[in-house]
C-alpha cells in the first residue's frame, strides 16, 4: 500500500513522530507553547545546562513542538495560530516541507480541506505540496487508504470500549477512540474536498510589458472563481507563434508572494506571444493569453541609436582625477619648503602645526565671520563637545558676506572628504599672492582639516542646502551625517537632542537669534531634510515636473519637501522601460505641436501609455496645485527619457517655454504654495548624484 510505504519511509528516516491526535491535545500543546514563542535561546542560564549538547537538545525540543503545533493548527483551521508560528519560526525550523508520518505536508491538509486563507499563508512562507502525489490517482488512493484505516481503527477501539468493564485501561481507550474519530472525520473531509475540486480557471488577467531590449515582464492575477481548489503554482509560456507551436520556453512560478515574472534572454525586435495557466491539486487549468496579445523587446534608445548619457562618465572622471594627481605629485606644491627662505619655512610649518595643536579646540561662541559646524546624529542623539556644544570651527573671521560661488564650491568639496589634505596642498603654493576667492577657499580646506582632526572622522556628511546667517554678521555652513553604528569618540560624546535644546542657554534675543541659536531651534527640521534627501525611489517610470526660478547669482529648482533629492513627481507604472513603440508614439505626439491631451481620443484610447500618462498628469497637477486649465499648454520633454540607473526613469512635464524658468521679479504662475522647496540647482544635482 502506498500509505504503508510512506509510513515505512518516514520511520526509517526518523523524521518525526506524529503530533497530537485530537483537538484537546492540540489545545494543551498550544497552552504549553503560548509563553515560548518569543524565546531567545541565548538567554538561558548557562549554569543550569549541562553543556552545549543539552542546550541544543532543548532547542530542538521547542522546534519539534512548534512543528507539531503547526500541523495541529492547520488541521484545526486555526489561521491566527498558523500566522503566529510562521512569524516566529523560519521554514527550516518548522520543517515546513517535511512530510509527517501520514505522508502529508501542512499545505496538503490546507488545500484538501479547501482552507484558502491558511493555504495562502503557507504558500507565502514557501510551503510546497507533498512530492509523493505524482498523479491524481496516487493522491486519491492515499486519501482512501487513510480514511479506511482510520475507520478500521475507530471500529476496533469502539468494540474494545463496549466489551470491556470500566477501568483505567478503558478510560485510556475512550480517549484514543475520540482522537481517532476526530481524525477519521478530518480524513473524510480531505477526501471529499479532493473529490469535489476541479482544475482552476484561467488567471483573471495577464498583462504583458516590455522590460528591456532583451526581456518582457509578465504580471498576472488569480482566477476569479472561488469554487475550485487553492492555486499552488502558475506556468508562464512564450512563443513566436500565436498558436504556441513551437513553444520557445516556459517557467513554473511556485513562489506566490508576487505574481509576476520577467522573461530574460529574448531577441530585440522579435515578436513574442505569452500565456499563463494556473495549477491546483487537480492539475493545470486552461491558459490565459496576455494583454496585449504580443510584445517586442526594445528600448527607446533604439529609435535613434542614442548611447546612455552617463555611460563611461564615472570612469572618465576617475581617470581625469588620476591624471591631475599624477601631475601634482611632481609639483612644487608638494615641496612647499624646498626653495623658500628658512624663516618662511619655519613660519608655515609653525602655523600648520599650531592648527592641529591640542590647544586648538571647538568654538563656544561666534564672532563676526564664517564658520563650519558638523552635525552627527544617531536616532534621537547628537554628537556634542564635552562642553555640550555643537562642534564648530572657524573658517574666516574677516568674511562677512558669503558669496554663493564659494558656498557651491564648498558643496563640491564635500564629495571629496578623503582628499582634503591633497586639495589643501595644491592651493598653498601661491597663497600670499592669490585672489581673495582662493584665500577663502584655502581657509575652507583648513577648517575642514581641523574639523576632521578634532573629531577623528574623515567623512563630514552632506552639506545643508543653505548656510545659516544672523544679524551679527555670522555665517554658518552646516554638514549633516547619520551614524548607523555605535561609535565612541575622544573629543565628543552623544547626548539626546531634546536635552541639548533645553539645557543650552541662549545668548541672544528671540528677535535677533545668533546663527548657533537658529541652528539649535531648527535642528529637527534639518535632520528631517537630511533623512528625506537620502530616500530612494522604488523601481518604475515616473512623471516629473520641472520648474526653475533664477536669481542674480543662482538658479533654483522646485522639489517636494518629502523627497528633496528628486523633482516633483508621481509614479506612472512599475516598469521603468520605455519601448521603441512607445517612444515613437511620444515623438509623433510631440511633432503635432499641440498641448498634452487630458481626455481620451479615438485613436489613442487603446494605448496603455497614453492612459497611464493621463492619470499621472492629473495626479501631478493636483500635487503641485495647478488646475488642468492652467496646464493646458504644458508639454512633455521629448528629447530623451531620463534614466537613473536601471530601475528608475523619468518623463518630464514642462510649463510653456517662457515659464520654465522664472526671472527675478517676474510673476510665477506655476509654483505651488506649500510643501515644496526651491534648491540651488548645483545642490540639487549633488543630492541626486548621492
Amino acid at each position: 500500500k502506498m500509505t504503508q510505504q510512506m509510513r515505512d519511509l518516514q520511520l526509517a528516516q526518523a523524521r518525526k513522530p506524529p503530533g497530537p491526535s485530537s483537538p484537546n491535545a492540540a489545545k494543551r500543546l498550544y497552552r504549553n507553547l503560548s509563553g515560548k514563542f518569543r524565546v531567545n535561546y541565548t538567554s538561558f542560564d548557562e549554569g543550569s545546562l549541562v553543556g552545549r549538547g543539552e542546550k541544543e537538545k532543548l532547542r530542538k525540543s521547542y522546534l519539534f513542538q512548534s512543528n507539531a503545533a503547526l500541523f495541529e493548527a492547520v488541521e484545526l483551521q486555526d489561521l491566527d495560530r498558523v500566522q503566529e508560528l510562521l512569524k516566529h519560526y523560519s521554514p527550516e525550523e518548522l520543517d515546513l516541507n517535511t512530510p509527517n508520518s501520514e505522508g502529508l505536508l501542512p499545505l496538503d491538509i490546507a488545500i484538501m480541506t479547501n482552507n484558502a486563507p491558511i493555504a495562502r499563508a503557507l504558500l507565502q512562507a514557501g510551503a510546497k505540496e507533498s512530492p509523493h502525489f505524482v498523479s491524481l490517482e496516487s493522491r486519491s488512493l492515499h486519501l482512501s487508504t487513510l480514511v479506511r484505516e482510520a475507520e478500521q481503527r475507530v471500529n476496533e477501539l469502539m468494540a474494545q470500549v463496549v466489551n470491556e468493564a470500566p477501568n483505567a485501561d478503558c478510560s485510556e481507550k475512550e480517549k484514543q477512540l475520540k482522537a481517532w474519530e476526530w481524525r477519521f472525520r478530518l480524513y473524510k473531509r480531505m477526501k471529499a474536498g479532493f473529490e469535489h475540486a476541479r482544475v482552476p480557471d484561467a488567471p483573471s488577467s495577464v498583462h504583458l510589458s516590455v522590460a528591456s531590449s532583451s526581456s518582457l515582464q509578465v504580471t498576472f492575477w488569480e482566477p476569479l472563481s472561488v469554487n475550485s481548489a487553492v492555486v499552488t503554482k502558475y506556468k508562464v509560456e512564450w512563443s513566436c507563434s500565436p498558436t504556441f507551436l513551437p513553444l520557445l520556453g516556459e517557467a513554473v512560478i511556485d513562489k506566490l508572494k508576487d505574481l509576476h515574472f520577467t522573461i530574460q534572454g529574448l531577441l530585440s525586435g522579435t515578436v513574442y506571444h505569452v500565456r499563463v495557466s494556473a495549477y491546483n491539486m487537480k492539475g493545470w487549468g486552461p491558459p490565459q493569453a496576455s494583454t496585449p496579445p504580443f510584445a517586442i523587446p526594445s528600448n527607446w534608445r533604439e529609435y535613434d541609436g542614442r548611447a546612455p548619457r552617463r555611460r563611461g562618465q564615472a570612469e572618465a572622471l576617475d581617470h581625469l582625477l588620476g591624471q591631475v594627481k599624477t601631475v601634482h605629485q611632481h609639483c612644487i606644491c608638494h615641496e612647499p619648503c624646498k626653495n623658500q627662505p628658512q624663516s618662511r619655512k619655519h613660519s608655515v610649518s609653525k602655523s600648520l602645526k599650531h592648527l592641529f595643536h591640542p590647544g586648538s579646540k571647538f568654538l563656544k561662541t561666534l564672532k563676526r565671520g564664517l564658520y563650519l559646524t558638523a552635525i552627527f546624529y544617531k536616532d534621537d542623539n547628537i554628537l556634542v563637545t564635552h562642553e555640550d556644544q555643537i562642534p564648530v570651527v572657524e573658517i574666516d573671521d574677516t568674511y562677512s558676506c558669503l558669496l554663493m560661488q564659494d558656498f557651491l564650491w564648498f558643496t563640491k568639496v564635500s564629495c571629496m572628504w578623503d582628499e582634503i589634505l591633497w586639495l589643501r596642498q595644491c592651493v598653498t603654493v601661491s597663497q600670499s599672492s592669490c585672489s581673495c576667492i582662493l584665500q577663502t577657499r584655502f581657509k575652507m580646506l583648513l577648517a575642514i582639516s581641523q574639523m576632521q582632526g578634532l573629531l577623528g572622522i574623515q567623512d563630514l556628511g552632506q552639506v545643508f542646502f543653505e548656510p545659516i546667517k544672523d544679524k551679527q554678521g555670522n555665517i554658518l555652513i552646516v554638514t549633516l551625517k547619520e551614524v548607523k553604528t555605535n561609535q565612541t569618540f575622544e573629543s565628543v560624546r552623544w547626548v539626546p537632542i531634546c536635552k541639548l535644546q533645553t539645557s543650552r542657554k541662549s545668548v541672544s534675543s528671540p528677535e535677533e537669534p545668533t546663527a548657533l541659536d537658529t541652528l539649535l531651534i531648527s535642528i529637527q527640521d534639518k535632520l528631517a531634510y537630511h533623512q528625506r534627501s537620502s530616500h530612494a525611489l522604488s523601481p518604475g517610470l515616473y512623471l516629473g515636473y520641472l520648474k526653475l526660478c533664477s536669481a542674480v547669482d543662482q538658479i533654483r529648482v522646485l522639489v517636494p519637501e518629502r523627497l528633496p533629492n528628486i523633482l516633483c513627481h508621481v509614479k506612472i507604472r512599475s516598469n521603468p522601460n520605455i519601448s521603441r513603440e512607445e517612444w515613437e508614439w511620444l515623438q509623433k505626439m510631440a511633432s503635432v505641436e499641440e498641448p498634452v491631451p487630458t481626455e481620451p481620443e479615438a485613436d489613442t484610447s487603446q494605448n496603455p501609455l497614453f492612459q497611464e500618462l493621463q492619470v499621472a498628469i492629473k495626479e501631478l497637477m493636483a500635487l503641485v496645485n495647478i488646475s488642468l486649465q492652467e496646464a493646458k499648454d504644458f508639454r512633455l520633454y521629448s528629447q530623451e527619457v531620463l534614466d537613473f540607473g536601471d530601475q528608475v526613469s523619468f518623463l518630464l512635464l514642462l510649463p510653456p517655454s517662457d515659464d520654465v524658468c522664472t526671472a527675478p521679479g517676474q510673476n510665477n504662475p506655476y509654483t505651488p504654495r506649500s510643501g515644496f522647496l526651491t534648491l540651488p540647482l548645483q545642490i540639487f544635482e549633488l543630492g541626486e548624484e548621492r
